[in-house]
Formats: C-alpha cells, structure tokens, sequence
C-alpha cells in the first residue's frame, strides 16, 4: 500500500503519533489507502516499523514527550499538510493506581499530563513551524469523550484530554489570526476497542462479561473500533472539512445524547 496515488489525501503529506497501534495505526493506514504518503510515529519501534512496512510509508522514532525529538522530526521532515496529535497514555498501562482526585500521586499525575498534554502542545508547536510557509494545513488531536466529562476513577487522563479540548481551539484561533488556513479540530471518541484497554478488561473467562459492562450505558451497545475514529480523521484532513476549525466531533455510540436507550423487547 503505497501514497501518493488517487485518493482523498493525494497529495499530502501526514504524520501521525502513537501509529505503531490502535488509533493512531488505523488512521494511518486509512491516510495510506487515500493517497497520503504518510509518516508513522512512535516510542514502540519494532510495532511501528512493521506497521510502516506494511502500508509501504515511512517510519520515525519519537517520545512526543520529549522536545528534543520534535526538533529532530522538524530537521527531518520540515513541511508537511496534516498531523495527527494521536499519542496517549491513560496511566494505568503498568497497573499502578488509583487515579481518583484523593488517591492519584502527584507523579502519575504529570506523567500522564507529560505525554498526553505536553505532547500535544509540542505537536502542535512543529505542525504551526512545518505548515506555515505553505499557509494552510489540518491538526487533528485526538481528545476523548472523557475529556467532555468528568471521570472519577482517572481525574489525570480526563483533565489532560479535557486540556487537549481546549488548545485545539486556542491553536485554531490563533493560526486563523495569523491569517493562515491551518486548521485545528479534536476528536473525541469513547470506548474504542484498542489495547489501551486491556489493564482494565483482562484476558480471563469473563472478558466478555467486562466489555459489555463497560458499554452497558451505550446506546449502541458495542465499543468503537479504531477505523471508525480513522474515518473521521480521513475527513478532517481533507479539503472537504477546508471550513472546520476550532470544532470539536465525538464519536462515542452516542452516549454523550442522554440516557442510555433500551432497546424494545
């Protein structure tokens, strides 16, 4: 799977962060299918560079945490038409916890804040310097439906999406001050099933129980999956979203409508 052919994205050239899996993997995947030549990024190298391998596009290490990294990207790909704030992390990939507002250390806290705020922040840095010159492009960061509400249980992953919300809109104002068509727009999606999940459903006999206890308050019943977040982003990266900025689109089963709905018997 090659870029650069016909396509919705023909034409651009698109990095995304946290590509090596989930999210940011099908979204890359999906620029490759519509013409992008596509820059894969991660800290999970041997992930990334298979996935890179596989859709025929390139592959380049990077910490999104790190600023020394994103000046090391610039140097090495210093334009570009679209990037994806994709990289994230909810603190509970090693198992430590609690992350309720009484229990989270102060550590966990930022180290969450560290990745998932700070990396967007630098992100967007790189995408205003990389897009500038060609005045027009698209930022795409990758929020959450917990970054809509408040969650209990992960006060530091919700106040750090709930920050990605708000500087996608802040970044969105000031590029059209300047005068430039860069457009910045957020996505929030809810349970999407990628292994970001798997700490809190496990691999056990009841996996099954657990998935449709945690979508039992869907309206659709069902997790996302990662192509449908993909398919957004398609678009937002297109000419076809040229008037979207500062906005803001869920994609979560509908539970951010209201009550869950109950399905006729």
């Amino acid at each position: 799977m090659t870029g650069r052919g016909a396509g919705r994205l023909a034409g651009k050239t698109c990095l995304v962060t946290g590509a090596a899996r989930g999210i940011g993997r099908s979204t890359a995947e999906a620029f490759a299918r519509e013409g992008a030549a596509v820059v894969l990024t991660d800290v999970r190298v041997e992930e990334g560079e298979a996935a890179a391998a596989e859709f025929g596009q390139r592959f380049l290490k990077l910490d999104v945490a790190e600023e020394a990294d994103w000046a090391q990207l610039a140097r090495a790909l210093p334009a570009v038409d679209v990037v994806v704030n994709n990289a994230g992390i909810t603190g509970f990939e090693d198992g430590r916890g609690p992350h309720d507002p009484e229990n989270a250390s102060l550590a966990d806290w930022r180290a969450v804040h560290r990745v998932n705020l700070d990396g967007v922040f630098l992100g967007c840095r790189y995408a205003i310097g990389a897009m500038k010159a060609a005045g027009a492009g698209s930022i795409i960061n990758i929020s959450s439906r917990s970054g809509l509400v408040g969650i209990a249980g992960a006060a530091a992953y919700a106040s750090s999406k709930a920050a990605v919300r708000n500087h996608t809109k802040t970044v969105a104002l000031y590029c059209a001050e300047q005068g430039w068509s860069i457009r910045c727009n957020s996505v929030h999606p809810a349970a999407v099933m990628t292994p970001m999940w798997a700490p809190m459903l496990g691999d056990g006999p009841d996996r099954a129980e657990r998935e449709a206890a945690f979508v039992h308050d869907t309206p659709l019943r069902r997790f996302g999956r990662p192509e449908e977040v993909a398919a957004i982003c398609v678009m937002l990266a297109s000419d076809e979203a040229a008037y979207m900025t500062g906005s803001e689109l869920s994609i979560d089963g509908g539970i951010l409508a209201g009550s869950s709905a109950t399905p006729r018997q």
